[in-house]
């Protein structure tokens, strides 16, 4: 390319224009549609046990069965379908696929201090950016019914949430791309902390994730056999042992992860050799996809766990039938779905686990990462009123972070504007799709044996 035919990228002045206009073909009332006939959502979790380990199936319906809000975390897919028989904004961004208020949470960064992000990435992709936002709102709805709050608590809370997501994606795209590349929420710094209540939230939630280290689950998880080897604790069915066959080929899929970790990993990992491998089940909405869990030692039974789990077709994909860009597509079909996983983690977190990798393996696509670093959360359903409210727009404000690493951000800027009709529409579809999900619930329940 010459210098003559150089142009500059649109200003964000352009782009911001593009994103107001885009309410002329797709209007922020319309947010609120939603169409519920034609479904069948126990058709859709039905066709997700296929693939699924059969003995874990029944945990699998237990952990869902457990409340509204446990189904909810457990039926993104049921959501991406729904959401794809709607108009929205037409305007896409790289997205979680399940941002739901349990999905985020803290973890410890590469300089071991703890930070707060989103942390589930299975169903990340490319899909239009208000998809995340309707699940973030949503989960806030059901959640706040769950606990019995005020109707006006939960209302002010989710248009408190969309305000705050729209006023932190204008915030964002003001500044560069490569300014909010490196921003990320170190803990010490959460808004939640000028505000008594909130500190009590954030204090108890830091001391839980300090304890939830790698070396602390190691000691609980493990036991040393007569030769001072480690080995695993079963706690069946959640945790088992595996045939020797699939434990041989689990741990010879580590040497294809290693073709994919850094290089410093790599180096660090030629301290340890395999010492155990264990199915384990995770999640509510990941029970029954295979995940197990790789233990190794050094020299001196230092243990390090790293977690190998496997990653699908995002629901976005196969049930939202979100189109993605080519050169993600192309990545795809390369090296599977668990460098879409990888991928997707490092660009929507400010920071992110460095022993991340992926692998293809016989049984399927696996991205593989460490196991309990410090990872903890806040249970929304046990907040006060004021607390439940804050956090809702910390995940809004996170979000809105995520997505400002998408080009189309200032779009979507543009579009949501401040946040005051976005709000009223994505308020009326919260409550009408946590009836939805409500309605469903009932019939899963119903239908169990």
């Amino acid at each position: 390319m010459t210098v003559d035919s150089w142009d500059l990228l649109p200003s964000r002045a352009a782009r911001l224009a593009a994103g107001r206009a885009a309410r002329r073909t797709a209007p922020l009332d319309r947010l609120a549609d939603l169409t519920t006939t034609d479904r069948d959502p126990l058709g859709i979790l039905t066709a997700q046990n296929a693939t699924r380990v059969p003995e874990l199936l029944a945990l699998r319906r237990e952990r869902m069965a457990a409340s509204p809000f446990a189904f909810y975390r457990g039926t993104a897919a049921l959501m991406a379908a729904d959401l794809s028989r709607d108009s929205g904004s037409g305007i896409p961004v790289a997205s979680c696929g399940d941002a739901h208020v349990a999905n985020f949470g803290l973890y410890a960064s590469p300089q071991r201090t703890l930070v707060f992000d989103l942390n589930d990435f299975d169903e990340s992709a490319w899909a239009p950016w208000e998809w995340d936002l309707k699940r973030l709102v949503t989960s806030i709805v059901i959640a706040g019914q769950a606990t019995g709050r005020d109707e006006k608590v939960v209302t002010d809370a989710v248009i408190a949430t969309v305000r705050a997501y729209a006023h932190a994606i204008d915030a964002y795209t003001r500044r560069s791309a490569l300014s909010r590349y490196y921003e990320h929420f170190d803990v010490s710094g959460a808004r939640a902390l000028r505000d008594k209540a909130g500190r009590r939230v954030v204090r108890d939630a830091v001391r839980h994730a300090e304890r939830r280290t790698g070396e602390r689950a190691a000691r609980k998880l493990t036991e040393p056999d007569a030769d001072g080897r480690l080995r695993f604790i079963e706690v069946p069915p959640a945790m088992t042992h595996l045939d020797a066959a699939t434990a041989a080929l689990v741990e010879g899929a580590i040497a294809g992860y290693l073709e994919t970790a850094r290089d410093d990993i790599r180096l660090l990992l030629q301290h340890y050799r395999v010492s155990d491998t264990v199915r384990r089940a995770v999640g509510v909405g990941s029970v029954g996809t295979r995940c197990y869990v790789t233990l190794l030692q050094d020299g001196d039974g230092h243990a390090l766990l790293l977690q190998t789990k496997e990653a699908g077709r995002s629901v976005l994909v196969e049930y939202g039938g979100c189109i993605q860009p080519p050169d993600l597509t192309a990545l795809h079909r390369t090296h599977g779905e668990g460098a879409r996983v990888v991928g997707m983690q490092r660009i929507l977190q400010g920071v992110s686990d460095p022993f991340l990798g992926y692998l293809r393996g016989t049984t399927g696509d696996y991205y593989v990462r460490q196991f309990r670093d410090m990872k903890g959360g806040i249970d929304i359903e046990t907040l006060d009123d004021h607390p439940f409210a804050l956090y809702a727009q910390a995940c809004a404000t996170t979000l809105a972070r995520a997505h400002s690493q998408s080009p189309n951000a200032t779009l979507v800027a543009g579009y949501i504007g401040g946040g005051r009709r976005a709000g009223a529409a994505l308020l009326e579809w919260a409550f009408a799709y946590a009836a939805v999900s409500r309605a469903d619930y009932d019939a899963f329940l119903a239908a169990q044996p």
